[in-house]
Formats: structure tokens, C-alpha cells, sequence
């Protein structure tokens, strides 16, 4: 076993993929409330515990309410929501938004490698929420002063939750899009998966949250109609999923020059095959299979399930096909902008 994977910490052996003297120390100093409450185990003795006690969880305690966004408190807190807040954007810096399950894992993929010129080094050896981690979430104070420049980031928030900094910078903003009838689909299996939120109860109770907003980060909708009406002009780019999907190399052209990388073809190339899917799905480093199964049961649904276009065929009823549409289409009336995709 090697030394480098992990830490110790007061005479005991930690692995490096889950613990930093950050982590130790935060957890040192953190602030226990009555209510709390804690399943103790030895490593491999009562993960189901753990399990048990997230699936009694009322969604009051799951969740926390941000400007009446729903965010999961696994990932989210006080602390990291004024983190992000107050975080220092610098003009050399590259964030890619994402509404949730339309493509934040294959950014993370795909930000270090453009901006490295095709050196697989980082995808190899950090796992994606720290290699390009999220701006809202609480992996950013831990690993923030590491980043060397330019830095990735990622994002789900909606267009006026971005820090001030962000505003004032030159920070250049890549805003991926996918159809909203796989998104459902895509969300649907997350949910059943994450034993730290909601279970989704059946796909039509689902898609009927999804449209009314209660779901994380809330609408698609307006998720989508506060991006695409920004003034950033040179400094954003969009991009579809389903572009990626069709063809990768081009897409990554696409992004290798936005961000003035200006890639070779060669380099193009390498980058596609460590982020195609097949390639995504064996590494450790981007499969989530690091995160233990009391957190995500990969058991239930792979996290990284299909990554195709168009599984919504497989999931939509004809009846709830035409309810689908039908809200989208009302919610988006009036915008200058139209959806490369037919809701039909």
C-alpha cells in the first residue's frame, strides 16, 4: 500500500481520497447541535446504519433553503453558501454552469484537460469535485487555495447568485443545456441512487416536482431563461449536451477556442477519448465509486448511467409527454431565445 494515498492523523491511518488536514481541522472545530445525530461505526461494520438513519431523515433536515432554492445539506451549508458568496473570481478563471444531471461531471472532465493541453495527469489523479470543484459547495475552502491558474470551477447556481466578483471579472462562463425530458429521467435514477436526498416516488410524482420547481436548484426553466438573458457577451459560451453527445471533438474544438487554447488536432483527439463515456465510467477519479454506498448506492443506479441522448423516449407516456410541453412551453413565452430540441 502506498504512503502517498494516505494521512496520518493522531497515530491513525486515513485515506487521502476522503481526509485533508483541512477536513480534520474543520472537523475539529465543528459546531454539534442537540439534535444532531451521529452513527458511529468501524470502517466496514454498519454502513446500512448510516443508510437507515439518512432514509428516516424528514426533508427538512436533508435540505436547506437558499433564496428559495432547494440545496441538499450533504454538500451545502451555511458556511459554503457565504464561501461562494464572498469567493474572489479572477479574470483568468473558467467556470462551467450546469442545471443539475445536464452534463456538470463531463465538464469536470473536460475543463482541466483543455486548460492543461491535453495532460490527462489531473482526470488520472483527483477526484472531479476537487480537480474542478463546486462553487456552492463545501469542497471549495478545502481545496480552493490549491488551484493553480487558470482554475475550473463548476456551478449550478441560476445566473443571480453569482458573488460580485464574478460581475467584476473577466471569468469566462461555458453554460451547458440539455433537454429537459432527459434531465427528468436523468434526475429521477440520481434520486433513487443519493441516499442523502428524497426518494423520487414514481416517475410521473417526480416529473410533476420537476415542473413545479421542487426539485434541487429549482426550475429548469427559469434556471435556463436567467442565463441566456445575461450581458456577459464574449465571455460565455453555450453549448448542448447533445452536441457533445454527437460529436465530442468538435465540441471540444468549440471550447479549445473559446478559452484560447487554440489545441492541435492531436491534442483534440486525446481529450475525447478520456472524456468519452466508456473512458469516464473505468476512472475512479470521475465515477463517484470513491464515494461510499451510504451516500450513493451504486446498487440501485450507476452514477454515471447511460449518457445518451434521447432516454426520455423510454420514460414519457403520451399523456405525460403533453403535460411536459405544455408547461415548458407556457414558462418560456416571450423569451428572445429559442430550444434546439423539440418538446414533442
Amino acid at each position: 500500500m502506498s504512503s502517498e494515498a494516505y494521512i496520518q492523523y493522531r497515530g491513525i491511518l486515513l485515506p487521502l481520497l476522503a481526509h485533508s488536514r483541512e477536513s480534520l481541522e474543520y472537523a475539529e472545530k465543528f459546531s454539534v447541535e442537540d439534535s444532531d445525530v451521529f452513527a458511529v461505526t468501524y470502517p466496514k461494520s454498519a454502513a446500512s446504519l448510516s443508510a437507515h438513519l439518512r432514509g428516516a431523515m424528514s426533508s427538512e433536515e436533508k435540505y436547506t433553503l437558499y433564496c428559495g432554492l432547494m440545496l441538499p445539506k450533504e454538500t451545502h451549508s451555511a458556511e459554503s453558501l457565504k464561501f461562494a458568496q464572498d469567493f474572489a473570481f479572477e479574470d483568468q478563471d473558467v467556470i462551467g454552469v450546469v442545471y443539475p444531471k445536464s452534463g456538470t461531471i463531463w465538464m469536470q472532465e473536460i475543463l482541466p484537460l483543455v486548460l492543461n493541453g491535453g495532460d490527462p495527469t489531473p482526470v488520472q489523479t483527483i477526484p472531479n469535485w476537487d480537480r474542478v470543484p463546486w462553487l456552492e459547495e463545501k469542497r471549495l475552502a478545502l481545496v480552493v487555495d490549491k488551484m493553480e491558474s487558470p482554475r475550473g470551477l463548476v456551478t449550478h447556481f441560476p445566473y443571480y447568485l453569482m458573488p460580485p466578483s464574478f460581475h467584476t471579472s473577466k471569468a469566462k462562463v461555458i453554460y451547458v443545456m440539455r433537454n429537459p425530458k432527459d434531465i427528468v429521467v436523468s434526475s429521477y435514477y440520481f434520486h433513487k441512487m443519493a441516499e442523502f436526498l428524497d426518494k423520487p416516488g414514481t416517475f410521473d410524482e417526480f416529473m410533476e416536482k420537476f415542473l413545479e420547481g421542487k426539485v434541487l436548484f429549482g426550475k429548469w426553466t427559469d434556471h435556463v431563461k436567467s442565463w441566456r438573458s445575461t450581458d456577459l457577451g464574449d465571455r460565455i459560451m453555450y453549448i448542448t449536451y447533445e452536441e457533445m453527445v454527437q460529436d465530442l471533438p468538435a465540441a471540444l474544438r468549440r471550447i479549445s477556442d473559446f478559452l484560447g487554447r487554440n489545441l492541435s488536432e492531436e491534442a483534440i483527439q486525446k481529450i475525447a477519448e478520456h472524456c468519452s463515456f466508456a473512458t469516464m465510467k473505468r476512472n475512479s477519479m470521475s465515477n463517484f465509486s470513491l464515494v461510499p454506498k451510504v451516500y450513493m448506492n451504486s446498487d440501485t443506479s450507476p452514477f454515471l448511467r447511460k449518457g445518451i441522448v434521447g432516454d426520455w423516449k423510454n420514460h414519457f407516456s403520451p399523456e405525460q409527454l403533453a403535460r411536459f410541453s405544455s408547461v415548458i412551453r407556457k414558462e418560456l413565452e416571450g423569451e428572445n431565445f429559442s430550444l434546439p430540441w423539440s418538446l414533442d
